[in-house]
C-alpha cells in the first residue's frame, strides 16, 4: 500500500483506512516472512537511522527490516554527525536529501521530525519522541489484530504516564474509534489538546486517576515505565506518585478473562509491572516485540516502496 503523506511523524497523519492497511500489511510481511520470504521494494536505497536515545528493539527491528526489504543502513548518532556540533536541522535535512532515500529518527523533541521534514525532500519516519511513540503503537494495533481477529469494540487500558505512548494510542483511539480508558495521577495527564481531538473523533476516551476502574473489563491492558529517557533525575519521585499503578496479578483480575498484557519495553518489573503478569499466560510483550519487525517494514514499504503504478 502506499500513504497519502510522504512521513510519518503521528498518528494522526494517517487517514483510519491507513492505519488499517498498514496493520494488514504488517500481518501479511510476517506472514510472507515465515514462509517462502518476500519482496524487496527497498532495493537500491538506503535509510540514515538517526539516533539521540539508545535503544534495542527499535534500533535492531528498524535495520533488520531494511535489509530484509533489500536496503541499507547508515547509523548516525548526534556524536556521530555535525548534529552534535549545532548544525541547523533545515541544513541537515537538505544534504541528507541528497545522499539517502529515507530518514528514521529517534530524539527527544518532536520539532527535530518536523523540521527535517520540513526542510527535506524524502520520507521522515518518527521511530521515537517525548511526545509521540507512532511506530510502536502501530505495532501494538497488529498484536491486537493477532490475538482478537478485529481491533474493534475492544476496551484498551492505559495505566500509568500520560507520556508518547499515550498520545499515540490516544491518537489510534481517534483513527478508529476506539474505546480508550487511561488512569494517571495528578500531575501526568497526557495533553488536553490530544485527548480532545481523540473525543472530537468520535473516540470514547475515559480520563481518571483510579487504575481499576480503566482495567475494569478491558481486553487490552498496556503499561510502560514510570520515568522515561531523560527523566531519570525524577524516578524516585515517580515512585511515589506512581502508588497503586503496579499491574500485578490483583489488578489484571479486573480486566476481561481473556484480555492480553502490553508493555513496549524495556520493563522495571516490580514497579509499572509485577513479574508474575510479564511472564504471565496473558503477557504477549514477546509476540509484541515481534511485531515491531514487521511494521516497520509495512511502514517503510508504504513510504518509500515503488508507487503502485511502476509495479502494474
Amino acid at each position: 500500500m502506499k500513504l497519502n503523506t510522504e512521513h510519518l511523524l503521528t498518528i494522526r497523519d494517517l487517514s483510519p483506512a491507513e492505519v488499517r492497511g498498514l496493520v494488514a500489511s504488517a500481518a501479511e510481511l510476517k506472514a510472507a516472512l515465515k514462509g517462502a520470504g518476500h519482496e524487496k521494494p527497498l532495493a537500491g536505497q538506503s535509510v540514515a537511522l538517526i539516533f539521540d536515545k539508545p535503544s534495542t528493539r527499535t534500533r535492531v527491528s528498524f535495520e533488520v527490516g531494511i535489509n530484509q526489504l533489500g536496503g541499507n543502513t547508515l547509523f548516525m548518532t548526534s556524536r556521530d554527525s555535525q548534529l552534535g556540533r549545532d548544525e541547523p536541522l533545515k541544513d541537515t535535512a537538505r544534504v541528507l536529501s541528497r545522499y539517502v532515500d529515507g530518514v528514521v529518527v529517534r530524539t527527544f523533541g518532536q520539532e527535530v521530525v518536523s523540521e527535517l521534514a520540513r526542510w527535506g525532500d524524502i520520507p521522515v519516519i518518527n521511530a521515537l519522541t517525548d511526545r509521540y511513540h507512532p511506530c510502536q503503537v502501530l505495532s501494538d494495533l497488529l498484536t491486537v489484530q493477532e490475538r482478537f481477529g478485529k481491533l474493534d469494540g475492544l476496551t484498551y487500558a492505559w495505566l500509568g504516564d500520560g507520556n508518547n505512548m499515550a498520545h499515540s494510542w490516544l491518537e489510534a483511539a481517534a483513527a478508529l474509534g476506539l474505546t480508550l480508558n487511561l488512569a494517571c495521577p495528578e500531575g501526568f495527564t497526557p495533553d488536553p489538546e490530544i485527548v480532545a481531538h481523540a473525543r472530537d473523533k468520535g473516540a470514547v476516551i475515559n480520563l481518571g486517576d483510579d487504575p481499576r476502574q480503566a482495567v475494569a473489563g478491558a481486553q487490552v491492558v498496556n503499561t510502560d515505565v514510570w520515568a522515561s529517557m531523560g527523566q531519570e533525575g525524577e524516578a524516585d519521585q515517580r515512585v511515589k506518585s506512581f502508588g497503586g499503578y503496579t499491574l500485578d496479578q490483583k489488578l489484571l483480575s479486573l480486566a476481561d478473562p481473556e484480555a492480553i498484557v502490553l508493555h513496549c519495553l524495556p520493563a522495571h518489573r516490580g514497579e509499572e509491572i509485577s513479574d508474575e503478569v510479564m511472564e504471565g499466560p496473558q503477557s504477549v510483550v514477546w509476540d509484541q516485540a515481534e511485531n515491531r519487525l514487521h511494521m516497520q517494514k509495512a511502514i517503510l514499504e508504504a513510504l518509500l516502496g515503488p508507487q503502485e503504478s511502476e509495479t502494474t
